[in-house]
């Protein structure tokens, strides 16, 4: 892919409103579609696709206006990211955490902090990568005066060599508390082991790296105030907010299958000889699973839909967010994301039932689909969120904040 030739694809038009920006992430996607199964297929570096995702304007979808963002709010940004995920999930995958990463500073920082962060990251369309991996052992973090040091090693860094600044996270060697920094990928100490070689989301660049004493100012550590961290409540609503980055980008990998099926069904896909059909469109069977398929995933996409603007609601009083709101949110994120998780499997797997043996094909790339759900589904056990939807119902549980739930 070369984005030079592929610029006056977009609009002109600045997008200003959601649905103009949702517009925006609609070329993007088609764009993508052109060879996603080739670009799957060869696994290269997604440089020009990131740099895409830049000439759109999407990487600072949630930057400030006055800085030449798109201002605009989770709920819109859940939609971009489903969008562009129809055409490549890899892609979709790498704006979602980029978009997480970009809005880490609000979760954590402190309001000088959030202020310049997004400033320069808006000016200078940084495109984030994130080392944070809760299931490795903690990276370890050392007070060295003015400054600290990171050390250790993570098995997945998402974005890794196509970003431009990767977020570090690990824990005060004396105190124990966890402490983000936002470093810039090439600096000292900070190596990325290009060993991401996954059945999905080839594209995602998200393997190992290893942090040998990565040092940064104290002034960079977000959210800490002369050494010592300024909590909120808000500062656990990375979970539910990158557990509807995952819902969003599994409901765009299932909508873009759907949507290739049905044209495979149309202008390829042959009768059964024995069905007294003349055309594939016709035959019961595939009607009968077309509508179904379809039916499941625009009801999960109508919950998730619902579930991202009740979270604008907290997002928009980060500063006064109760221990009860953020509970309650998250056990209507674990229900969405249990949801979704098993449309988007069923849906990338049944569609070779109606587009038959020859869709099976490797130049026609439709096992892409499954092969990048299936992937990212493993990230946390979906029976777990259903746990948290259960207990919250049977005993009024709210979940416990952690790095899963």
């Amino acid at each position: 892919m070369s984005t030079s030739s592929l610029r006056p694809a977009l609009s002109e038009i600045t997008p200003s409103t959601p649905q103009e920006w949702i517009q925006r992430a609609a070329e993007v996607a088609a764009i993508l579609a052109v060879d996603a199964a080739e670009r799957d297929r060869a696994g290269a570096t997604p440089y020009d696709e990131v740099q895409l995702l830049k000439d759109s304007g999407l990487v600072t979808l949630l930057g400030p206006a006055e800085h030449g963002g798109g201002g605009q709010t989770w709920p819109t940004a859940y939609q971009v990211i489903r969008t562009v995920a129809t055409a490549d999930g890899s892609i979709g995958q790498l704006l979602g955490y980029h978009l997480l990463w970009f809005w880490a500073a609000r979760l954590v920082g402190t309001k000088e902090q959030i202020a310049a962060v997004e400033e320069q990251a808006t000016t200078a369309k940084w495109f984030f990568g994130g080392a944070v991996n809760p299931r490795d052992a903690d990276v370890v973090v050392t007070d060295e005066g003015d400054t600290i040091s990171f050390s250790g090693r993570k098995s997945f860094s998402t974005g890794s060599k196509v970003s431009d600044v990767t977020v570090l996270e690990g824990t005060l060697l004396d105190s124990g508390n966890h402490v983000f920094v936002i470093v810039p990928s090439d600096i000292e100490g900070l190596t990325f082991h290009d060993d991401w070689d996954n059945i999905g989301q080839r594209l995602t660049e998200s393997g190992s790296v290893s942090l040998n004493h990565v040092r940064v100012g104290w002034d960079q550590a977000a959210g800490f105030v002369g050494k010592t961290f300024q909590p909120r409540v808000y500062n656990t609503l990375n979970v539910p907010t990158i557990q509807l980055v995952f819902v969003n980008f599994y409901l765009g990998i299932a909508r873009g299958a759907l949507e290739t099926a049905i044209t495979y069904t149309r202008e390829k896909s042959r009768s059964w000889l024995h069905g007294g059909h003349a055309s594939a469109v016709d035959e019961p069977a595939v009607i009968d699973a077309y509508g179904d398929l379809q039916s499941k995933l625009w009801a999960v996409e109508a919950l998730a839909d619902a579930v991202a603007l009740e979270g604008q609601i907290i997002h928009e009083n980060a500063w006064e967010v109760t221990e009860q709101q953020r509970g309650e949110h998250e056990v209507r994120v674990a229900a969405v994301k249990a949801r979704a998780t098993e449309v988007a499997l069923e849906v990338t797997s049944r569609i070779f039932e109606v587009t038959g043996a020859r869709s099976t094909a490797t130049i026609e790339g439709l096992d892409r689909f499954w092969r990048n759900v299936r992937t990212h589904t493993l990230h946390d056990p979906v029976a777990y969120k259903r746990r948290e939807v259960g207990r919250h119902l049977l005993v009024g549980e709210l979940p416990e904040p952690t790095w899963y739930s």
